[in-house]
């Protein structure tokens, strides 16, 4: 900002204000634009009006100027800390107040998504997606803990440490009742953790496997056969109901594989025939008759 371009002085010789035609001649006179007038034409016709205090700037204050626009030295301080800013660096900002070059670079700052206070250089700050936060203030939606630079979950506009994430969203075990936060899978529309998805024998995890449900409790094929499965009275080895035979006949508390439910004296198949008990022993209705 620089100084006005008129002069002040005492008039010396006969000159009449340019305005009211009042002799000048011993009294104080203001040359503007090469016309001499009294003091009070100058402040009523030619004084510039300071941009801060809407008042003319008299013959006797000191002017500053920048981009036409003029203030009154007084008036010419900071908008923001009110510091004068007379041969200081400034910036000129919107509705033509001027501010610091510190004011400025604070108010230039981004403001914290929580506190909606300036986030200043030094100070620690979480970004997110355009967001900005002290890190003071990043805080969990529900519990209201600090999250700080620890792990969160997104959800809309709010935000969850994972200890909350876990307990509000995450499907929780048909077994263990606790969340599953990673893997996991599904049986019968009911999510389980891969470790409580077992055998009820041999302990051993059954995602991806073979096995057999019998109530609640889930076999490996291994421990299905050597533990819950009936043995067939005919070969002894236990029925499954996977690969050949699945098939069962089932006779006085006995079982067979429909393959080995035969003749004992031909051999003929007899799932689904009629067939002779005798002795224990079963027999084809004719072969009973051949004894």
């Amino acid at each position: 900002a620089g100084p006005g371009s008129y002069t002040v002085g005492t008039m010396s010789e006969r000159f009449d204000c340019h305005y009211c035609r009042d002799p000048l001649q011993g009294k104080k006179y203001v040359q503007n634009k090469g016309r001499h007038c009294c003091v009070k034409c100058f402040e009523k016709f030619c004084a510039n009006t300071c941009t801060e205090c809407k008042k003319p700037i008299g013959a006797d204050s000191k002017e500053l100027h920048f981009k036409n626009r003029y203030w009154h030295d007084n008036c010419f301080r900071c908008f923001k800390c009110y510091t004068s800013l007379v041969n200081e660096p400034f910036m000129l900002r919107e509705n033509n107040k001027v501010w610091c070059s510190n004011c400025t670079a604070t108010e230039d700052a981004p403001r914290c998504k929580g506190c909606f206070k300036h986030i200043i250089a030094g100070d620690q700050n979480v970004e997110y997606k355009k967001m900005v936060w002290h890190k003071d203030c990043f805080t969990c939606s529900q519990c209201k803990q600090v999250i700080g630079s620890g792990s969160f979950f997104p959800k809309g506009d709010d935000f969850y440490c994972v200890s909350c994430h876990e307990h509000k969203f995450a499907k929780t075990c048909a077994k263990c009742k606790n969340p599953i936060t990673s893997g996991g899978l599904t049986y019968q529309e009911q999510p389980w953790h891969s470790e409580c998805f077992i055998c009820s024998n041999c302990k051993k995890q059954l995602g991806g496997k073979r096995f057999t449900a019998v109530e609640d409790q889930f076999y490996c094929v291994e421990c299905y056969k050597e533990c819950v499965a009936k043995k067939c009275a005919g070969c002894k080895n236990p029925i499954t109901g996977f690969g050949r035979g699945t098939s069962v006949v089932n006779y006085e508390d006995e079982s067979w594989h429909d393959y080995c439910f035969k003749c004992t004296k031909c051999a003929r198949g007899l799932a689904n025939k009629r067939f002779v008990c005798h002795n224990g022993k079963i027999y084809c209705a004719e072969c009973p008759k051949r004894l």
